[in-house]
């Protein structure tokens, strides 16, 4: 699974960004741009061995992968989750969970949901927002 992104030039400086995660930094090229995305997500998840990768595509896209997904969605739910001011309780209560326990699991990173598990959590964490997700075609 990759999450999309976009790297463009403000100025004299390059942005990277990726929205799902509220995630932006900045470059002197657009190289250094990714890298410092990358470098985000590696100080964000914050886990020895996490590596993530930015792949370029056409134009301003890039895409970023993981070498442990269920990290990368432990920090999605947990930064959306936090974006609405939710508790581990309140999620559960909103997926229709007796035990908070249900929806940490996946925050946590011990489990990892199938695409529409992930709609479901996502939906539960940012009521009211959509994400567009769509399939990558790596060359």
């Amino acid at each position: 699974m990759r999450f999309s992104g976009r790297v463009f030039k403000d100025g004299p400086i390059w942005l990277a960004e990726v929205p799902v995660f509220e995630a932006m930094t900045q470059g002197p090229t657009r190289r250094e741009a990714l890298e410092m995305i990358e470098d985000w997500f590696a100080s964000m998840v914050n886990q020895p061995g996490f590596v993530a990768t930015a792949h370029e595509r056409n134009g301003d896209e890039f895409e970023i992968s993981a070498s442990d997904l269920g990290e990368m969605i432990s920090l999605l739910l947990r930064r959306q989750r936090q974006r609405s001011g939710l508790s581990l309780a309140e999620v559960a209560q909103r997926l229709g969970a007796k035990s908070r326990n249900a929806y940490a699991r996946y925050e946590r990173g011990d489990s990892l949901p199938t695409i529409e598990k992930l709609d479901e959590l996502l939906r539960a964490v940012s009521e009211g927002r959509d994400f567009l997700v769509g399939e990558s075609i790596d060359p």
